[in-house]
């Protein structure tokens, strides 16, 4: 398994997914929403005066995007507008950052639960719900830097990544959406699990933040594969025609002052044998 150039030129990518056969992630600091087609090509969807991240798309089709500064979501009108669709300044303590989707609407947003960026000693985060109906609640506490999230069991079951935690952490999805039966679904001690994605054995494929490799992790704890990236990884994402190319997003560094203008980012894509998921999401 090797990993194959498909851009660069790309600041800090986050938020992947594959979405009507394309490759969609957001550019923390180029301040865009792109998509990479199957002939390569890197497409602007949405320019955004903020920080775009987590991506997902509502049932009627809107797309969905985390504002990470300002902890809103943002959606795409049907005629091209930005416009806020919840703010959650009053349940994050940090920026926010990854979300996932269920198939109803009902997002699972996280947030850092510090300043990292400004230096600020390391605080427990929480994980907000925002409904299809537009209310927004707490949905869990006492997170070590809730990052990539899937859902799987056909709706059933909440993964995340706490990449503070070195583990996953797994809840019942109940039928208002609200969390039951936390638990521990891996543990990934001396990794800091990001952005993910879950295959159709349930493996949850991680960009490991702090060891330069894309990681893949079997309820337990077994580890199955661990692919050596170039640089550091943020964020990957299972898809293509068959479902079984898997994307990664790897650039220098994750600080703004750092990553800021350098496009050092890179987008690269391999080949595995079990393909994703297309009922879990993402």
């Amino acid at each position: 398994m090797t990993w194959e150039l498909i851009i660069d030129g790309i600041d800090f990518g986050e938020g992947p997914r594959w979405h009507d056969g394309k490759f969609w992630f957001s550019d923390f600091y180029q301040r865009t929403i792109s998509t990479v087609g199957v002939d390569g090509v890197r497409k602007v969807e949405v320019e955004y005066d903020g920080r775009p991240s987590g991506l997902d798309w509502l049932p009627d089709g809107r797309l969905v995007f985390v504002s990470m500064a300002d902890r809103k979501l943002m959606c795409i009108e049907p005629d091209g507008s930005v416009v806020e669709y919840a703010d959650l300044g009053g349940v994050a303590n940090g920026h926010c950052n990854d979300m996932v989707m269920d198939a109803a609407g009902n997002a699972y947003v996280g947030n850092f639960g510090f300043d990292m960026e400004a230096g600020d000693e390391f605080a427990m985060a929480s994980l907000a719900i925002v409904r299809a109906d537009g209310s927004i609640e707490i949905a869990a506490t006492d997170l070590m830097f809730p990052n990539g999230s899937v859902i799987v069991d056909d709706g059933k079951t909440l993964i995340v990544g706490e990449s503070f935690g070195g583990q996953y952490t797994a809840w019942d999805i109940n039928n208002d959406a609200t969390l039951t039966n936390r638990r521990i679904w891996a543990k990934v001690e001396g990794t800091a699990p990001d952005g993910c994605t879950v295959d159709a054995e349930g493996g949850i494929w991680y960009s490991d933040a702090l060891g330069k490799q894309v990681v893949r992790v079997l309820e337990g704890g077994e580890i199955t594969h661990q692919l050596t990236t170039d640089d550091n990884t943020y964020a990957c994402m299972l898809g293509g025609d068959d479902g079984n190319q898997l994307f990664a997003l790897t650039c220098e560094d994750s600080h703004p002052s750092k990553a800021t203008g350098t496009a050092t980012g890179k987008l690269w894509v391999t080949t595995v044998d079990v393909a994703r998921n297309t009922t879990d999401r993402p």
